[in-house]
């Protein structure tokens, strides 16, 4: 905990948030590309 305490007072609160919120949707972003995809297969 105190590395991420030391990191936001480093980087700044406005970038760590940045980070934590593309790492949380970064899974939901694949599940979306992926669907994306296959859409075209599922038209036919």
């Amino acid at each position: 905990m105190e590395t991420l305490v030391s990191f936001v007072t480093e980087v700044g609160f406005p970038i760590v948030v940045t980070f934590y919120l593309l790492h949380r949707i970064e899974g939901k972003l694949n599940d979306l590309i992926s669907s994306i995809h296959a859409l075209p297969a599922k038209m036919k």
